[in-house]
């Protein structure tokens, strides 16, 4: 199947298709990605040709198996933390908690690990990829909050100041080399063990028992929507093909080519939120 490209303003024919499909269903299994939170002010990892714009993000592997890894992850975290807090809801947020307002949304499966989904007031939402204001320690699997690990890192590090050089997707930042080695990394309060966000690494799998609630969500479904992602992760690009394979009709907004392209029936490349907003609207 191949999808029927728009290329238009916001005021043009991206917002009329993207209306008439909405229009047409009425229970649409959502799966959003970064695209939906740079509006916020948190970058994305890849351009519009789906290629990186930068590093790819550490492993799994390398941050529990590597002290200096450990510590870099954390030094930079530790100074993205306060910018990402700060974020907030944009327009395309909005939008698609007023379309599970309007009862058409069996389910909102987000890529992103910055809850704005939720705090926007989407309620039938999972976080695919976990949520990065929860931190878990890898030896005794204690759970606290993100921001209780910051107060903690505060403590371990009086005085310790680094140079943000810049703002860097998920939370983390790119600050200067040299103030890695002086960085002491947080540690569990209880037991020593190692921390992790309580996020999906790559190099990790995502829990069976939330990638089944999402494909029970899709088969209860009369179509799906893209929103914002490039889906080049596979636990996110499998949904898609899953659709598909269901005959189910399939829409992406999202700016540059997906790796859906091909089997969607709809494909916009316009802005995400004013699109949404529009066609809500």
């Amino acid at each position: 199947m191949s999808a029927r490209p728009v290329a238009a303003s916001p005021a043009g024919d991206a917002v009329a298709a993207l209306r008439d499909w909405l229009d047409r269903h009425r229970r649409i299994f959502v799966l959003t990605g970064a695209g939906c939170s740079t509006g916020s002010g948190i970058p994305d990892y890849r351009d519009a040709n789906g290629d990186w714009k930068r590093a790819p993000p550490v492993t799994y592997q390398a941050l529990v198996g590597d002290p200096v890894v450990y510590r870099r992850y954390w030094a930079r975290a530790s100074v993205g933390w306060p910018r990402f807090l700060s974020a907030r809801p944009n327009a395309a947020h909005a939008a698609l908690a007023a379309l599970e307002a309007r009862g058409q949304v069996q389910l909102l499966l987000t890529q992103n690990v910055d809850g704005l989904h939720q705090r926007a007031g989407s309620q039938r939402a999972i976080d695919l990829h976990g949520r990065l204001d929860a931190v878990v320690c890898l030896q005794c699997a204690t759970r606290v909050a993100r921001a209780d690990v910051q107060d903690d890192i505060e403590r371990r590090n009086p005085g310790w100041q680094a140079r943000l050089l810049g703002v860097a997707p998920d939370g983390d930042a790119d600050i200067d080399d040299d103030s890695i080695p002086d960085f002491v990394a947080p540690r569990c309060l209880l037991c020593g063990g190692l921390l992790k966000p309580d996020v999906v690494f790559f190099g990790e799998n995502v829990p069976r028992e939330r990638v089944q609630r999402a494909k029970d969500a899709l088969d209860a479904a009369d179509a799906m929507l893209v929103v914002g992602s490039s889906l080049m992760v596979y636990s996110g690009f499998r949904f898609a093909r899953m659709a598909a394979a269901a005959g189910l009709p399939l829409a992406i907004v999202n700016r540059g080519r997906t790796r859906a392209d091909d089997i969607a029936s709809l494909k916009l490349d316009a802005d995400i939120g004013a699109t949404l907003d529009a066609a809500l609207g």
